[in-house]
């Protein structure tokens, strides 16, 4: 049987997981009768309930004589470091655009990676039925794209599909035909994408996606470069340095069988396999046979940008609501996940009870605590701070991010200005899809730390959002922060609604009534720039007097709810977001007001 491994390519919400089901369902993997649902890639608990791919993940279909290998990639940037490693294993893409959106960050982004490794791609323009659909438009634009990235000739001239993933068909022309369905996809990449390349001599493979199974211990997936290999074989492991790092026997060797994974008795040239039965191999390094010497080159990654600092919770609520809580399970638990993830770096800090981790999003850190937390974890964060880099003159240099905001006009003016006084740059206006404007800006990474909600309550939540890395500058001076001050509790207890009710007027509440909070906690964001200590506890005086009005009903503003991602970027570097599996809470670094108050005495003489 003809082997096809290909990638598919898109921007967030622009249907690649959706496209991959029919791909599935119109291969004949399923029978007429068998249950199926949506997105049946998206294994992660988390990916299904925020509709976005997180993992990158391989399926495979048989299309009349030939097993297409499919891998399906994030559309996030944050998750960008799962699509460099996967490219190793592809021989071709396909390129799926939104009808009406165009090309975004995320497709420019993943695109180039796959034009420099010399893949030619298919573009698939999606969602074809969309009322706001502008698909010539959109094909210059993509075309433009291919330009401006140095693809060559080759890749210039790239095939073009136009359909409905959602609705399961594509063809040669917007308007049809609709009823053979995805067949002109399957024949196309059949025809387009080239037989994998094989290369002589003995086994070697490029691991690029690990997992743990409760079975069968640690699980490498890569594509088999040259030769072949059978279960009981013995190899080592090569690090990108050449320094063996491990010899041991397979266990087991996997291949992808539609949405699962099927034991093979041999794991040829060209194939996209998983191994098991190494302690130690890793993504990037080189699987091989014993007398291999020299490593195969993987996919640089490009660096983590953003850190953040985990500590153990200490607050006086610790261990009531998780069971891991110690530092010991904190660092195993982070030290397994950064082995896997190759786009995260985890460093221990000097006293052994907190440790800095880096990534290339909030979004990304955010998953990570979210997973961590719903497996029993208790910990603290710190705000995200950007990672500077210095180039040979001594000169500081900053991440900068290409951010692309679709917004309703009369909101651009607004959404510009306030980007200026984050030190952003734009580089484009264009009208984009009736009274909507499409904004490009180049801005530092710090600059957009907290922006999203700012953002969306400036215009009314109808602006869109999408940022990518785009290269390190030189530094742009200092960035207002956060313009409120903080209400803090100033003792333990249980928040009460007439406290609350009388704290109205000083700002708004972020906890409800019949919270428990301790000295430190963040309650509410104060009206004015500083922070104001308050008691939650206070109830209402009893006495025997009546009168008229005396006992009306409290009727409590709704809180503010602070979302995982929200708290993340609005706290400032003297406050923590302290996680639990039930909760999350706003709080000081120091709890104590005369700790504070010493804390922010030695940060004015340090700045002095």
């Amino acid at each position: 049987m003809q082997l096809r491994n290909i990638a598919i390519i898109a921007h967030v919400d622009h249907g690649k997981t959706t496209l991959v089901d029919e791909l599935l369902k119109q291969s004949g993997l399923f029978r007429d009768n068998q249950p199926t649902f949506e997105r049946m890639m998206d294994s992660n608990d988390i990916e299904r309930e925020r509709g976005i791919t997180i993992l990158a993940k391989v399926t495979s279909v048989v299309w009349k004589d030939t097993r297409i290998n499919i891998v399906d990639t994030p559309g996030h940037a944050d998750f960008g470091g799962e699509v460099e490693r996967i490219l190793n294993m592809v021989d071709g893409a396909i390129v799926l655009v939104d009808a009406a959106e165009g090309q975004m960050p995320q497709t420019k982004f993943v695109l180039s990676k796959a034009l420099k490794r010399g893949l030619c791609p298919i573009v698939a323009i999606n969602k074809i039925d969309r009322l706001d659909a502008r698909p010539n438009e959109v094909i210059n634009e993509v075309f433009d794209l291919f330009v401006a990235l140095g693809a060559t000739n080759d890749q210039l001239d790239f095939p073009i599909l136009y359909g409905s993933g959602r609705d399961g068909w594509m063809a040669e022309d917007e308007a049809g035909p609709k009823n053979q369905g995805l067949t002109p996809l399957f024949e196309l990449v059949v025809r387009h994408v080239p037989l994998p390349a094989v290369a002589s001599g003995l086994f070697r493979m490029i691991g690029s996606i690990l997992e743990v199974d409760p079975f069968l211990g640690r699980i490498i997936t890569g594509r088999v470069y040259s030769n072949s290999i059978k279960p009981n074989q013995t190899i080592k492991v090569l690090t990108q340095t050449g320094e063996v790092i491990e010899t041991g026997r397979v266990s087991k060797i996997l291949a992808f069988r539609g949405l699962e994974r099927q034991s093979i008795e041999e794991g040829v040239a060209g194939d996209i396999i998983a191994i098991a039965g190494l302690q130690k191999g890793t993504v990037a390094d080189t699987f091989c046979d014993l007398s291999i010497k020299e490593p195969l080159i993987a996919q640089p990654i490009d660096p983590p940008t953003v850190t953040m600092n985990f500590l153990v919770n200490d607050s006086p609520l610790a261990g009531t609501e998780g069971d891991k809580v110690t530092s010991r399970l904190i660092r195993d638990w982070l030290m397994k996940e950064a082995e896997s993830n190759v786009a995260m770096k985890v460093e221990e800090s000097a006293d052994k009870d907190s440790f800095y981790v880096s990534g290339r999003g909030e979004l990304q850190l955010a998953v990570l605590i979210e997973n961590m937390r719903r497996e029993g974890f208790e910990l603290a964060v710190s705000r995200p701070h950007v990672l500077m880099q210095t180039n040979e003159n001594g000169e500081v240099l900053e991440p900068i991010e290409e951010v692309v905001i679709d917004v309703d006009e009369e909101y651009s003016g607004t959404v510009v200005q306030k980007l200026s006084e984050r030190k952003a740059a734009m580089v484009e206006l264009k009208p984009f899809g009736g009274n909507r404007a499409r904004l490009v800006f180049h801005a530092p990474t710090r600059g957009l730390i907290g922006y999203q909600s700012e953002l969306l309550t400036d215009t009314h939540g109808t602006a869109v959002m999408n940022r990518i890395f785009h290269g390190y500058h030189l530094f742009k001076g200092s960035i207002p922060g956060r313009t409120n001050g903080v209400m803090v509790s100033n003792d333990n207890g249980e928040s009460i609604a007439y406290a609350l009710f009388n704290l109205e007027d000083r700002g708004s509440m972020i906890i409800d009534a019949g919270v428990k909070v301790y000295q430190g906690m963040i309650v509410g964001i104060h009206s004015r720039d500083n922070d104001l200590e308050v008691n939650v506890l206070k109830g209402k005086k009893l006495t025997n007097m009546r009168a008229a009005g005396k006992d009306e009903a409290i009727k409590l503003t709704p809180p503010i709810k602070m979302t995982l991602e929200r708290a993340l970027s609005w706290i400032q570097d003297d406050e923590l977001v302290e996680i639990t599996p039930k909760s999350i809470r706003l709080r000081k670094l120091h709890l104590g007001p005369q700790e504070r108050k010493r804390f922010e005495k030695k940060r004015l003489t340090k700045t002095d």
